[in-house]
């Protein structure tokens, strides 16, 4: 089940579709960063019956909910023999398919925290065709006052074992008004902080250079969806 609590939190169930969570009404302003990166799953196919826990557990760094569920700072819920815990997001994927797991733990549940007010939430992939893995992905969560930054995360995907998300640069962007120096320096930054290597897909050096292209695209859409909505 995918449930929306009062405080504007929601929580998905391990078991809820590809499909569902593309879907979901629960999951508008910055939770739409979920939302997005589930409609770019694979194909509709693909969509109607794999479900989120299955591909969170799989901790595939190409995967879509993984850089989109860091953005929006959830928490996983496991549970096992010695019953249910909580990880935050960022803690639970390690390295290249793997997790916090134990042998007898499985994901049941993420946990979504209430979004900003007035935030709203953008994904963008970069794949070779439609439905591909991706080469590099980026989620952005952003919210403004007055036309200064109020909130922004900026997680990477695609591009290491794990999702890279650079909080302290995040928080020195907090109040400016995000100009072109500041969001092409946050973007530099989060290329030098990734890992990528090369595959069939495209090689590591490619990746970095995309990176700071992608941050700056994702970050403009956001601003400007955010100016439609006033």
């Amino acid at each position: 089940q995918i449930e929306a609590a009062s405080d504007g939190s929601v929580r998905l169930g391990a078991g809820a579709l590809h499909r569902d969570v593309a879907m979901a009404e629960a999951l508008m302003g910055g939770h739409l960063v979920v939302r997005r990166a589930a409609s770019q799953i694979a194909n509709p196919v693909v969509r109607n019956m794999g479900t989120l826990g299955g591909s969170v557990s799989h901790s595939d760094p190409a995967a879509d909910y993984p850089v989109a569920l860091v953005a929006a700072d959830a928490e996983i819920e496991i549970a096992g023999k010695e019953g249910a815990r909580l990880v935050p997001v960022q803690e639970f994927f390690i390295d290249w398919y793997e997790t916090v797991l134990a042998g007898a733990e499985m994901v049941i549940a993420a946990l979504l925290p209430a979004p900003p007010p007035g935030a709203t939430g953008v994904y963008h992939k970069l794949a070779k065709v439609e439905g591909d893995m991706g080469i590099a992905m980026v989620a952005v969560i952003l919210a403004e006052d007055a036309g200064a930054c109020s909130h922004l995360s900026v997680t990477i995907g695609g591009c290491g074992p794990t999702p890279v998300r650079l909080r302290d640069r995040e928080a020195d962007l907090i109040g400016g008004g995000l100009d072109g120096d500041a969001v092409e320096s946050l973007g530099q930054a989060l290329a030098e902080a990734t890992d990528p290597v090369d595959d069939v897909r495209a090689t590591a050096d490619y990746r970095r250079l995309v990176v700071p292209r992608m941050v700056a695209r994702a970050i403009r859409t956001a601003r400007q969806e955010l100016s439609e909505d006033r």
